[in-house]
């Protein structure tokens, strides 16, 4: 693909949180860009506000005729799109350059040096704490997030001096052997997406073929407890991260809690970091945070600029975000969607507030994900109080016969337990009277969040 004669970029799904960093990333290097998406969002507001043309019907005549010259215009579509989508045929059936956005990631792995986050979960939260502490660094960085920094208020961020890009590696579709990583991170690698996989064993291979894919002279960083045998191949460096596992490269200790929030000790190859403190809450950052820590370390950072940028990183919307925090109730967002994420988000929160009662909000995400995983989200979700559970959200998937939320309810070891419409939700909630409220899910329940946040600030005068 030649940029040079590139001057449109069109995305098909330009709302997704992946799609929307890299259309703000052609629009800031001067491209014409436009999207069609299916509904409009917080998101898609902010794009149109910074002169992105999108459209919310799937209709080419929709499409601005800029954009049909096949000579100077690059198509990039999300796999969340359906093939028979009519606006993606159009450009696949007239000749048109149609990249995936993992593609167009990948091709600038390879332009610069690409620090590439994986893992089943943890990747959103580690990738934007490591671009946050090259960002405050001299190493400094460009980035694509999966989530928005409540640092920048915003999934991009841009460097004029820098040759450092971090960005996440999706392994959903196997996005992620698209890319050449410099510096590739391994955070998790517990079965996920089993409708593209088919089993645990076959995510495992994708993983290590993602790791084999690091460049020479490059470096892989993975958590220690993954039970993986990574390959080693001549020129790459390998080092492991924990949260406590002193036999890891990078590890912490002397962790403890400070007003609320982490201070932890960071053991490195070459040198000891007292005293780090998290600018977010939950036992689970520290563990991130180690893993950030060490990708700095590794690109350059050193650890005083670490000592200095950590406890002001603010976190990401809708990772462990608190929506209202007062003595008597709180309520925290949280985008748990894999039962390994939500166990440890419960178990977090439980850190926290050992003598409240917590009463969760779960949306599931996927039919084919719930049906793979009911048994593990029941075990997780039965580390609640209470649990008030929303129905499935199928984003791109058609329903699958006798697969419902009802599925991980009815497993659900609590007294207290209900299926609930988001339209009778509040009503719900008031009647369980929660003192710390979590809601999670990766669906519309953002939405729900919203709703719910302003109501308690009404009802509390917030």
């Amino acid at each position: 693909m030649d940029l040079q004669k590139i001057r449109n970029v069109y995305f098909v799904g330009i709302g997704g949180i992946g799609m929307s960093a890299l259309a703000r990333y052609f629009k800031a290097n001067g491209f014409c860009v436009a999207g069609y998406d299916r509904t409009p969002t917080i998101l898609t507001g902010e794009l149109e506000k910074e002169g992105i043309e999108i459209h919310f019907e799937d209709n080419i005549a929709s499409v601005s005729e800029e954009y049909k010259n096949v000579e100077k215009t690059l198509v990039v579509y999300t796999p969340a799109i359906p093939r028979d989508h009519g606006e993606l045929c159009f450009f696949i059936n007239n000749g048109f350059e149609v990249k995936k956005r993992s593609q167009v990631l990948g091709m600038l792995t390879r332009e610069h040096k690409g620090v590439c986050v994986a893992g089943t979960h943890g990747k959103t939260t580690i990738s934007t704490m490591v671009s946050h502490l090259l960002k405050q660094s001299s190493v400094d960085c460009s980035a694509f997030l999966g989530g928005v920094s409540q640092n920048y208020k915003t999934n991009l961020l841009t460097s004029a001096k820098s040759d450092y890009v971090v960005l996440e590696a999706d392994e959903f579709d196997r996005s992620f052997l698209q890319l050449t990583p410099f510096l590739a991170l391994v955070s998790s690698a517990d079965a996920d997406h089993l409708d593209i996989y088919g089993t645990d064993a076959s995510v495992k291979e994708s993983f290590k073929e993602f790791a084999s894919l690091v460049q020479a002279g490059g470096i892989l960083l993975t958590k220690k407890e993954i039970d993986l045998e990574f390959p080693k191949r001549e020129g790459v460096s390998v080092f492991t991260y924990s949260l406590s596992d002193a036999s890891a490269d990078f590890y912490a200790d002397n962790i403890r809690l400070e007003g609320g929030l982490y201070v932890f000790d960071l053991y490195a190859p070459e040198e000891k970091c007292c005293g780090l403190k998290l600018g977010i809450p939950a036992l689970v950052n520290v563990e991130n945070a180690v893993g950030a820590c060490a990708a700095a370390l590794l690109c350059g950072a050193t650890s005083e600029e670490l000592r200095t940028a950590l406890p002001q990183f603010k976190g990401i919307r809708r990772r462990f975000d608190y929506r209202i925090k007062t003595e008597g109730f709180v309520l925290i967002d949280d985008y748990a969607h894999h039962p390994e994420e939500i166990k440890a988000t419960v178990n977090s929160v439980r850190a926290l507030y050992p003598e409240k009662k917590i009463t969760g909000v779960f949306q599931p995400h996927l039919f084919s994900r719930t049906n793979d995983f009911h048994k593990e989200f029941a075990q997780s979700l039965s580390l609640l109080n209470e649990l008030v559970m929303l129905d499935i959200y199928p984003a791109r998937e058609l329903p699958m016969e006798g697969v419902n939320s009802d599925m991980i309810l009815g497993l659900v070891d609590l007294p207290v337990k209900k299926l609930s419409s988001k339209e009778g939700l509040f009503e719900n909630l008031e009647q369980l009277k929660p003192e710390v409220l979590l809601m999670m899910g990766a669906g519309d329940i953002d939405k729900e969040i919203d709703k719910i946040t302003q109501s308690y600030k009404e009802k509390f005068n917030l």
